[in-house]
């Protein structure tokens, strides 16, 4: 019985059966090199990376602009602080994303610079977020039946209504009985 031994020379190296998975714990080898070219282009030791290419990179965000836009307007936080886009991340940061109604809270665990796939790119935090809240939860309001023609005005003011807008409506008519 022939068995294999790696290039040393030092013992049995066990042969991956096609079709395997990689044994629990071991990333594939797609995944490492993938990582380890992430690393390679990502800063030396002791250098940091900005926060809105950082959330880029790891998928957090769509585009390095929607990042930026996102800590001007106060959406991301850095250990409880609100950050501009320039601001440099550190191994350990906490970083509290805020989008489409839900928070993101991530503690930086990689700091990478290009934005590398999904497998790679979850190896880069920890989430600690909250659970998105259940799809049915959320009840899209004023959907009409296909087919139905346009609302009249009485349809429009009960789907402003259900939606919250109110106020706006009444504005509106305000505004225009004004001279």
């Amino acid at each position: 019985m022939a068995s294999e031994h790696d290039e040393s020379g030092s013992g049995p190296v066990a042969a991956p059966q096609d079709g395997a998975a990689p044994a629990a714990g071991t990333p594939d080898p797609k995944t490492a090199a993938a990582i380890a070219a992430a690393e390679a282009a990502g800063p030396q030791n002791g250098e940091s990376v900005r926060v809105d290419s950082w959330i880029w990179a790891v998928r957090l965000i769509k585009t390095r602009s929607l990042g930026a836009t996102a800590c001007r307007g106060g959406h991301v936080r850095v250990n409880g602080e609100r950050v501009k886009p320039a601001y440099s991340l550190r191994v350990g940061d906490e970083v509290r994303l805020r989008q489409e109604g839900r928070e993101r809270v991530v503690v930086v665990k990689r700091l990478i610079r290009k934005r590398v796939g999904a497998p790679v790119a979850v190896q880069c935090y920890v989430d600690n977020s909250p659970p998105p809240p259940p799809r049915e939860a959320v009840a899209p309001a004023g959907i009409r039946d296909r087919g139905a023609g346009r609302p009249t005005k009485r349809d429009r003011r009960e789907m402003d209504r259900l939606r919250g807008l109110e106020g706006l409506s009444s504005s509106r008519r305000d505004a225009g009985s004004r001279p």
